[in-house]
């Protein structure tokens, strides 16, 4: 099924019964929704007594009973005070439950997807995350804390108006009901569309917030390549088609609006051409036309306030498929519903057992193929090989980032699928090839490792990883805030940011994937040594292409297209011929080329 397809088939099938997914939320608050509705009945029963008090004050006039008249005018004025009350309560109830719901989605989408495996996010961008824990959670916000509010009013508007209509004038009520079906055809006809067309324009808007998060966070990339105007125009491109569903949605919600007004106030304006006839003859007094022309205004509002609130709840329902689709998407990984717990102190085996593995985004190509591979405790490791072989799926898949498809991955006899996530990764302490630097001080970055870990910890780690001396540098040494993503640091700093904070970890497995790679050689020594010693009684599983940070590894292990293709010491592999000693011809004879890792 194709994308357009796909998306048709989302949008077709969206009902407004979605709404019902947000009762987990809503019924936290029972005694918010409960003085919600208590305050919603108490002014929909005001205003719908409003009325009978201006037919009492205007039949009053002629009865010439001043005293009787003053009472009327009292009795007005105390419902007008009553419906006042009522009014602020309510919309103070309503809003707060609003904001309420809202936040508690936030934060239960964020909790949700910060711990989606890598899987997910090769199906969704991460700017469509943030559109739906924003944008969609915005529309919600408005229906909970408004939308439903004045639909519910304006339902027991109608019906109790009908009602009272009823009970003042049967026969001009009979004509009114006439116009029921006039309404209830185009609010039907058009509202399909309108559900349609406001998933459609959510889906773009989402596709915009992805585009613009993937370029902003990219923005030295684009620029270095001058690839603005592209992204500008694939960006313009995406806003455009957003906006020209949404024209295409607000032309439809208006038409619908217009076509209803029109049909109820016209048959509301020949009812009351009758009515007037009515009073002329003397079957009904001024006094009830006047309330029978207030409860039609109140009836022919509701009913055109509900037809524009409909247009709304459709939007919100598309948002909350879309959230609760998000909120209930089923994770490739998982922990298990009684996992077992790791042996204090963790030793650090590591095993792989005929493990076969493919990333889902390629499920033709294997990225593993029956490898077998043990690592005893406190051994260091070295994988190399080229691009592509499979030596960081091995580190994506010890994290459990991944589960293989065939085979086991064990750490001290235990199968990773039996543990939990948590558990197993507090063993572990990786250093990713691409370092992350979140946008905060380099002391709080570091302590990242350890959060209960104190400054003077985080000064040691920073001297074991050769980061001390550049961060004392800096203009507010430890305090300096590094920006988005290090934007204030080189590579080889951001790198010794990252190895300084495994430091501070003090895991018993300690995970390297390319950890050196961005370092120049004085600082590549000074971190080797770290390494090192960091190395001593932990397992460690080294990644890297420039094998001479490797030579001291206990074992060297060489990938070539997912399998093992060698594996012995330096002095060994090279003696055996093969991949290794052609690499390392190719960097410790003429240096004509380094392994590239991807």
């Amino acid at each position: 099924m194709s994308d357009a397809s796909q998306t048709e088939t989302r949008a077709g099938s969206r009902r407004i019964g979605a709404l019902a997914g947000l009762w987990p939320f809503l019924g936290q608050y029972k005694g918010l929704l409960a003085g919600a509705f208590v305050a919603l009945v108490l002014t929909a029963s005001v205003s719908l007594a409003l009325p009978l008090a201006v037919r009492r004050v205007v039949d009053g006039f002629g009865s010439g009973e001043l005293v009787l008249l003053n009472q009327y005018f009292v009795a007005a004025l105390a419902l007008a005070g009553l419906l006042a009350v009522g009014t602020g309560l309510r919309y103070y109830m309503v809003t707060r439950l609003g904001e309420r719901v809202v936040a508690d989605i936030r934060k239960a989408l964020f909790a949700r997807v910060i711990g989606m495996s890598p899987a997910f996010y090769e199906r969704i961008l991460s700017g469509e995350v943030l559109s739906r824990i924003t944008t969609d959670t915005t529309l919600i916000q408005s229906i909970v804390g408004s939308s439903v509010s004045v639909a519910l009013r304006n339902v027991l508007m109608l019906f109790g108006g009908l009602i009272l209509l009823a009970l003042t004038s049967p026969k001009l009520t009979g004509l009114v009901l006439l116009l029921v079906p006039a309404v209830i055809i185009p609010i039907v006809t058009l509202g399909r569309r309108l559900r349609r067309l406001s998933r459609e324009n959510q889906d773009w808007i989402a596709q915009s917030s992805g585009n613009a998060s993937e370029a902003i966070g990219a923005a030295q990339t684009v620029q270095a390549f001058t690839h603005e105007t592209r992204s500008i125009a694939a960006f313009d491109t995406v806003t455009e088609k957003s906006f020209d569903i949404a024209m295409i949605r607000i032309a439809t919600r208006a038409m619908m609006t217009v076509v209803i007004i029109a049909l109820v106030f016209s048959g509301i304006v020949g009812v009351l051409w009758i009515g007037a006839i009515d009073v002329r003859e003397g079957s009904m007094s001024i006094g009830e036309l006047v309330q029978f022309v207030i409860y039609s205004v109140l009836v022919a509002g509701s009913v055109g306030a509900l037809s524009e609130i409909w247009g709304e709840l459709q939007r919100a329902a598309g948002a909350t498929e879309r959230l609760i689709e998000m909120m209930e998407a089923i994770d490739a990984v998982q922990d298990p519903a009684q996992p077992r717990l790791l042996a204090a102190p963790v030793q650090g085996a590591v095993a792989f057992d005929n493990v076969r593995f493919h990333y889902p985004s390629r499920p033709t190509q294997s990225a593993l193929d029956g490898i077998s591979l043990s690592v005893k405790p406190g051994e260091t490791v070295a994988l190399v090989g080229p691009s592509g072989a499979g030596k960081s799926t091995i580190i994506q898949l010890l994290m459990r980032f991944y589960d293989p498809q065939e085979g086991a991955v064990t750490l001290d006899g235990h199968d990773l699928r039996d543990l939990s996530r948590a558990d197993l990764r507090g063993a572990m302490a990786l250093v990713p090839q691409d370092p992350v630097i979140f946008a905060t001080s380099a002391r709080e970055n570091i302590r990242f490792g350890r959060p209960d870990a104190t400054d003077a910890e985080i000064d040691e780690a920073a001297r074991a990883a050769a980061a001390h001396d550049f961060i004392t540098k800096l203009p507010e040494g430890y305090e300096t805030q590094l920006g988005e993503r290090g934007v204030m640091l080189s590579g080889g700093q951001k790198q010794r940011i990252a190895i300084a904070r495994a430091i501070l970890r003090d895991a018993p497995v300690l995970l390297l994937d390319e950890a050196t790679s961005a370092l120049d050689a004085e600082s590549e020594r000074l971190v080797q040594d770290a390494v090192d010693r960091l190395s001593e009684g932990r397992t460690t599983i080294v990644v890297a292409h420039r094998l001479a940070t490797v030579r001291k590894a206990d074992r060297i292990v060489v990938f070539d297209q997912g399998r093992i293709a060698a594996e012995g010491t330096h002095a060994e592999l090279v003696a055996q011929g093969g991949l290794y000693a052609r690499l390392a011809r190719l960097q410790f004879t003429d240096g004509a080329a380094e392994l590239t890792e991807g």
